[in-house]
């Protein structure tokens, strides 16, 4: 973790060739002068001061130089009505005889380009005009590269047009200003947005931000724009609304490039903005009069800082901020902030003697913070651990914080609660604070916490990248960054301990996003059909348990639809099969039952089934779907087979016979008979019945008859098929009026067998054919009895 150092004196002005009278002006302010406004050259050599609102024929641009730089300071002052300066810009011009020159730009647009050259001192090298129009003004302007950018306003020639009109009369413009040795040539005008609001223009090297301003009509306050001009990109961001859209700037007219977003716009509060100012990163950094910062990335991710906590603030009231690397500098109410901005923390805090400060650019270090003063030129540096001294315990209060906001989670035994404890339990609530502190400074007493988190901040990292890719997707890259998004999200939540609040958020996922939701459940437990075409798992031990894991819900309340709402991981996958995957339901139960096979040992209860059958848990997820189709009765049919239950195996053949497919029911009938005896019995049972009833078994009697328990006698098989044979009232025996009778010649080889097998049997019985086992009954009455052959 950085630390800044003490603030240490880097001059009192006396290196300055004019440093008394620089120090007089900086003390003093007369009445109705604006804020002041300083800036330091490229090279660090000269110090300017724009000072508004002076007396007529006082100096209102000066430029101080250090010793040793060349002769001549400058000092400008203008005869009235000379308009107002909009702005002090240095500009880059390789081809000069210096590498940087001042543009002083007036609101009508009129702009002199000055050079210094040491030799000489300052020099007026050229006066150009950037607007057309003799009533246009700037209000706004900045530089990126070798052009400028700026909001002109364009007053309308009808003088009572309405407001509503009137704001919409300004445009974005820009301009190549060229500096060379034969002079500064300016290119073409090019209008970017016209029929725009007032806006402020910022620049930051591959964007410009165009951020509303307190002039702005209300309507349109909301939202801010970001040019890209080499993409030829506008983004609409309206953090607000969390809305974000990006488009090619096909046509420059305003309100057609937000047409397509009104909609969404309109109620969202208009933006709260008091100061603004460009990060080292091209972002934009947002200070609102509650004294909340904010971070805009040119993507638009709009991302929060840090809340300096002031109560609000005045727009007139000035409020320096800047960003120095990745240190957020602010001056409020005479105190000085040093925030880092890639954690949002606070790095430290100081109070000053004065409140007139201005933050000078530092030519030589990108993190050395500068401040300018009436008394002189201050310096922070900052240190890190290796540097001596003991750094700051920052990251042990980190992990202290989490441990007492999170004590109620631990057990009620004397442990200690571990880093290894918090990361199993997901109790680090600020990953992007921690990954910071590990990555930019960490000593080796933390070396065994980076490793223990590194997997996870590496997922923090990569998911906030994603997101980063989604905002500024296009609509065909959306779907992409869904799936990978989600993949990403259902892998985390399940290295975590699913207790309520995760399985509640796993459950919108899976509700949000059920396609990316299936196939990120199936890239986690490594399902796939292998060469024979059997559906296998690579899951691991943990991960199957999270799927077993937590309460059964109690499906006899469907309106409940699980948990209160919650639906368990087992049911959310056995959902997502059934949508997307159905043929591999079965086998995912059947899966799933030989790991719990395998892992527990059974009891009264099912080790993690809770006393409910996994098959009974899937069959819970087909009853919940409103409309039922044939593939589903399919399902259900397999689902119980599958189980390898005898109630199950029962219910799945009496559906079978129900369904009249009589190849399926001898094939389960094969399958399983194999089981018990006792199921063997039940199944022959059925299906003895299902014969004296009809002859839709009759091309598979060969097969049933091998299916014949060893313990069933002649008397049991007799009994059975009198019991279910079909009503023959007004039918005259031994012949049925409809369909072929049952005969004797069907039933003789299941007798014979039972007759090898040394049980009861009737010998010596040659009927002629047909022969109805209604002649049979005279002798089923002494075979009850006892009687032997």
């Amino acid at each position: 973790m950085k630390r800044a150092g003490a603030l240490r004196q880097v001059s009192d002005f006396s290196d300055f060739v004019s440093g008394r009278r620089l120090r007089e002006l900086l003390s003093q302010r007369g009445p109705g002068e604006a804020p002041r406004h300083v800036q330091t050259s490229p090279d660090g050599q000269h110090l300017l001061l724009l000072l508004r609102g002076r007396p007529v024929l006082q100096p209102q641009v000066l430029a101080f130089q250090r010793l040793g730089t060349g002769a001549g300071d400058l000092e400008r002052s203008w005869q009235p009505p000379q308009p107002p300066i909009t702005g002090l810009l240095f500009l880059q011009s390789p081809a000069a005889l210096t590498s940087w020159v001042l543009a002083v730009v007036w609101e009508q647009g009129r702009t002199e380009v000055w050079g210094f050259v040491p030799a000489l001192g300052w020099q007026l090298q050229q006066t150009l005009e950037l607007c057309h129009g003799a009533r246009a003004r700037i209000v706004s302007i900045c530089s990126q590269g070798s052009s400028l950018v700026w909001c002109e306003e364009r007053p309308p020639s009808d003088a009572h047009l309405d407001p509503g009109r009137g704001a919409f009369r300004y445009c974005i413009c820009t301009r190549a200003l060229e500096v060379g040795e034969q002079g500064a040539h300016l290119g073409a005008m090019r209008i970017v947005v016209h029929n725009s609001p007032q806006y402020q223009v910022l620049a930051s090297p591959q964007h410009v931000f165009l951020v509303p301003t307190g002039a702005t009509f209300a309507s349109v306050s909301t939202f801010l724009l970001i040019w890209c001009p080499r993409e030829a990109k506008v983004t609409i961001v309206a953090p607000s609304g969390r809305f974000v859209h990006s488009e090619v700037l096909h046509s420059s007219d305003f309100k057609k490039l937000v047409f397509g977003s009104v909609g969404l716009l309109l109620p969202v509060a208009p933006l709260d903005i008091h100061t603004c100012a460009l990060s080292s990163c091209g972002g934009l950094l947002v200070l609102s009069t509650q004294g909340t910062v904010h971070l805009v990335q040119p993507d638009g991710t709009w991302r929060h800082v840090y809340d300096l906590g002031g109560s609000g603030l005045a727009q007139g009231d000035p409020v320096p901020l800047k960003a120095f690397g990745s240190t957020l500098t602010c001056v409020l109410a005479g105190v000085l902030y040093l925030i880092d901005l890639t954690s949002g923390r606070l790095i430290e805090k100081k109070l000053l003697s004065t409140r007139e400060v201005h933050f000078l650019e530092s030519p030589s270090r990108e993190e050395e913070i500068q401040l300018l003063t009436p008394t002189g030129i201050y310096c922070f540096g900052f240190s890190s651990p290796e540097e001596g001294g003991r750094p700051e315990p920052t990251l042990v209060e980190m992990v202290f914080e989490e441990a007492c906001k999170y004590y109620q989670r631990r057990s009620l035994s004397s442990s200690q609660l571990t880093v290894e404890k918090l990361k199993k339990g997901d109790m680090f609530q600020a990953p992007i604070a921690l990954s910071s502190i590990l990555q930019h400074s960490l000593p080796e007493t933390y070396a065994k916490l980076l490793s223990t988190l590194s997997t996870d901040l590496q997922s923090y990292l990569s998911l906030e990248l994603l997101k980063s890719c989604l905002v500024g997707a296009s609509e065909s890259e959306v779907d992409r960054c869904c799936e990978e998004l989600v993949e990403q999200e259902v892998s985390r939540l399940l290295r975590l301990d699913l207790d309520r609040e995760n399985l509640a958020y796993l459950n919108a996922v899976f509700n949000s996003f059920p396609k990316a939701s299936w196939k990120a459940i199936r890239s986690s437990l490594q399902l796939q059909q292998n060469g024979d075409g059997l559906l296998v798992a690579r899951a691991t031990s943990d991960l199957w348990k999270k799927v077993l894991g937590g309460p059964v819900p109690n499906w006899s309340q469907p309106e409940e639809m699980g948990l209160n709402g919650v639906v368990p991981l087992f049911e959310l996958i056995c959902g997502s099969l059934h949508r997307f995957k159905p043929k591999w339901l079965p086998s995912f139960v059947e899966l799933t039952q030989q790991y719990v096979g395998a892992s527990w040992t059974y009891s009264t209860k099912e080790g993690p089934e809770g006393g409910v059958p996994l098959y009974k848990r899937a069959l819970a997820v087909l009853d919940r779907q409103r409309l039922r189709t044939a593939s589903d009765r399919e399902l259900e049919i397999e689902l119980l087979l599958c189980s390898a239950r005898p109630k199950a195996v029962l219910q799945a053949v009496q559906l079978l016979i129900r369904l009249r497919r009589w190849q399926r029911v001898v094939e389960a009938a094969e399958k399983f008979s194999k089981l018990s005896p006792l199921l063997n019995k039940e199944i022959f049972t059925t299906l003895l019945a299902q014969f004296a009833q009809h002859r839709d078994l009759d091309p598979y009697l060969a097969a049933l008859w091998e299916l014949c328990p060893a313990d069933l006698t002649v008397s049991d098989i007799l009994s059975i098929v009198l019991q279910h044979l079909p009503s023959s009232e007004g039918d005259p025996a031994p012949f049925c009026a409809g369909g072929a009778p049952l005969t004797l010649a069907l039933l003789k080889p299941l007798l014979h067998k039972v007759a090898q097998s040394g049980r009861w049997v009737l010998w010596g019985l040659s009927p002629p054919e047909p022969f109805t086992l209604t002649y049979l009954i005279p002798w089923v009455s002494p075979l009850n009895q006892g009687l032997k052959p």
